[in-house]
Order: structure tokens, then sequence, then C-alpha cells
């Protein structure tokens, strides 16, 4: 591919994109379980309008563009009331993962200063919890202890408190975790955090624009937030169930004092004062402008409505999961997101069968199961789905693993004992690409 010598013009150019966008997932008819959070082309209306108003615009400098600064802290007060405490301070970032390094990172600087004993510092982080701390692990040298999790899937506190060591600086609990949509037992972690004088995150990235609303319809849920004692930092994901352009993340601070370690000032260059809040360097305008007109647009009767219809819908898919003979749900009863498994043949092969009609499911492992993350914009598929796996499940049951499709890299990837191989072929896998 070299660029054309002469330049295309518009219609050749966006045509080529409608080509090229011809075998992406059919999101916004409900046959995708990740990735993309879809309110409507009403609310999608509104976020890019909004994105396209600061579509040049860079937060990098609050003093060149004061419209951003202010979006930004009304989001983030906002947050801030959603997360549990109005007096938590925090910075918008490009998504969870950059959320996540950033609360690490803290982590770490704060342990330079209020523990400099501490020279191999560790954190310790639930087997489900999102890879983004392993990869703040890898870029930011703090190791990540693996906690295990129970039959429950949530984290084994008794086990934490035994890895707990003069070394630790940081704990972690997820609200919800992603692969089985639970609650980590984020108060006794928490106060395990608190007794050991260290920090505790919650990752909320994935909850965080949901839970509140699921609170407020009747549904008990156990503490989550920074409500809760001992928890000093949380992450929130705005473009998840948030529904705003990507990518908008918050990551909120118990105190100011707690923020200052994010930030980073550098005064000896000869181009100038240089500041930085955050991973990025330049702050794209758009999905601030985005969040902030998508945050207004919805309301609390917005988000309310939507979670409603989400919960709904999970639950009637959940219902018709168990219904079906040798199906199993796993995770939490009240959640939008969880993971479900087919005892009576090879789960990867069920995935295969429901993709070969339409339906994406990602596929996870440990045990082998299917994914699902339910929003409203799956209310109307509700029963096709089911259908169509009511027929996949006859269709695969009692058959052995098969040698095709994602169904056989699956399987033969979980099966490798030398996990640093698993991770080598992750690694090839992505090479190939392009």
């Amino acid at each position: 591919m070299h660029l054309p010598q002469h330049g295309w013009t518009r219609d050749q150019v966006l045509g080529t994109i409608d080509n090229y966008r011809e075998n992406d997932a059919n999101w916004r008819a409900g046959r995708t379980f990740s990735l993309v959070y879809y309110a409507g082309e009403e609310v999608k209306a509104v976020a890019e309008a909004a994105f396209l108003k600061l579509f040049a615009e860079n937060a990098l400098n609050p003093m060149a563009f004061p419209s951003l600064r202010r979006m930004e802290t009304e989001v983030l007060a906002i947050a801030s009331e959603l997360l549990g405490d109005t007096r938590a301070v925090g910075t918008m970032t490009s998504g969870g993962t950059e959320s996540i390094l950033m609360a690490v990172k803290t982590a770490r600087d704060w342990a330079r200063i209020e523990r400099p004993e501490v020279t191999a510092p560790e954190m310790l982080v639930p087997a489900t919890v999102h890879p983004a701390f392993h990869k703040a692990a890898h870029y930011l040298g703090v190791r990540a202890i693996v906690v295990p999790v129970g039959t429950d899937y949530r984290a084994d506190v008794v086990a934490t408190r035994k890895l707990l060591t003069s070394n630790t600086i940081l704990v972690v609990g997820s609200s919800f975790a992603y692969p089985h949509g639970v609650i980590d037992p984020i108060d006794e972690l928490a106060q395990l955090a608190q007794e050991a004088g260290i920090l505790c995150h919650v990752d909320a990235c994935l909850g965080g624009m949901i839970l509140p609303f699921v609170e407020r319809l009747g549904h008990p849920l156990p503490p989550w937030n920074l409500a809760v004692p001992g928890v000093t930092s949380i992450s929130c994901d705005l473009h998840k169930y948030g529904y705003t352009a990507k990518g908008a993340s918050v990551i909120l601070y118990r105190t100011r004092e707690l923020r200052r370690h994010q930030f980073m000032g550098y005064a000896d260059w000869p181009g100038g004062l240089w500041g930085s809040p955050s991973a990025a360097g330049t702050r794209p305008g758009g999905p601030i402008a985005a969040a902030w007109a998508v945050l207004h647009f919805l309301g609390e009767a917005g988000y309310l409505r939507l979670a409603r219809q989400s919960l709904d819908a999970a639950l009637a898919i959940q219902a018709g999961i168990a219904a079906i003979p040798g199906m199993r749900v796993l995770g939490a009863p009240v959640a939008t997101v969880f993971a479900f498994c087919f005892d009576a043949g090879d789960t990867y092969r069920l995935g295969d069968a429901m993709q070969a009609r339409g339906w994406n499911l990602d596929r996870q492992q440990s045990p082998p199961a299917l994914h699902a993350m339910i929003t409203a914009a799956h209310v109307a598929h509700v029963q096709a789905f089911l259908t169509d796996l009511r027929a996949a499940t006859e269709e695969v049951r009692g058959l052995p693993p098969s040698s095709e499709g994602e169904a056989a890299m699956y399987g033969m990837m979980g099966s490798l004992p030398d996990r640093g191989a698993a991770n080598e072929l992750i690694v090839e896998f992505l090479d190939s690409l392009g």
C-alpha cells in the first residue's frame, strides 16, 4: 500500500471504509456481547455531535481550552457521586487500561515516599482481575501476585491475607469482574489493606456505570465502591455502561494528596514548562465532550431506564440458559455480565455453533465458558438468541472437542502446560495481524 499520488475523492474514501466494514461485528442488531455498548441511535448521535464539536482540541493544556477543563471537572464530579464519595478527585483517561496504569503508578510512587524500605513492590490481584493490571505490572515494575478465587469466583480473602507481605503496596478487587460478573468482597479486601496501612483499588471499569442504577432499582448489592472505608481509588469506564464515545474513563482517588502521585511535571525543557496528569500526552477533546454530553442527555432517568432494560434482558437470558439441559450459568444472579458453560458437550464447539448462527460470544477458560455482556441493545433479541442457543446445544450435545475453528484454538491453548509458551503464541498471533 502506498500513499496515493493524487488524493481520493470524499466518496472514494468513505465508500472504501464502508467496504472494509462489511465483515465487522453486527453490534447494532444485538449480535455481539462485548466491545460495543449501544444505547440506540439517539444517544449515539448526541455523542457523535459533541465529539465533533471538540474534535481538534487538546486537553493537555487546560488554559488553552477552558471548556474542556470545565467539562472534565463536571464529569468527574458526577462520577464521584455515582461511585460513592463526592469529595473524591481524579482525572479522565482514554480507557480502563490507562486508568489502571495510573492507579498502579500512583501506588508505586506513593510507596516510594511512604514505604521507602520497599524495593520490590507487589500488588495482590484476583485471578479474575483484568489483564491491564498485569500490563501495569510489566510496565511499572510492580509484581502482580495472583490471588485465587473461590467457587463463587470472588477473590479469596483468606488467601489474600496469607499473601500479604512487607512488599505489598496495593490490594485490588473488581466491581464487577469481567469474566463472571461478580463483585469481589471489597469491604474485606479494603479492611486488609487498611490494617496493613497500604492502598486498595477497586476496578469498576465495567460495573461503575450500571451498579449505581441497579441499586437504585431496588436490587441489593454488596459494598463495592469508594463508600467502603479503606478503598483509596476506583476506576470506571464511561464508554461502557455510560454509553459515551470511546475512549472515556475516570480514575478517582480518596484524596488530593494521593492523586498528586499520578501527576508528572518537568520544568527543564527548552520548549517550556511541561505537566502531564496521566499517561497520555495529547488528550483528545472529543471523548471528554461526548462523555459530558451523554451524561447530561441521559440523566438519572435515562440511565435507570437503560439499566432496567439491560438487567431484565440479562435475567431472561440467564433463566433461558438454565432451562436448557446440560447448561449452567456462572456468576452472580443479578448481573448484566455473566458466563455460561455446556456440561453436556464441548463449550467451545457450542461457541462455534452460535457464531455460525451470527452470534459473537467471547470464549473464556478456567473453566471453559462463553461470555455475555448484556445491554439494552439485546432486549429485542432475547428470544431469538435463546432459540438459536437451544438448537446449537442439540447440534453439539455429546460431541467431542472440535479440531476446527476457535474451539480447537481455545482447547489447545488451555491444555498447554507451559503458560509461557501460551503467552508467546498470543504474541505471535498479534504479530501476524500486520
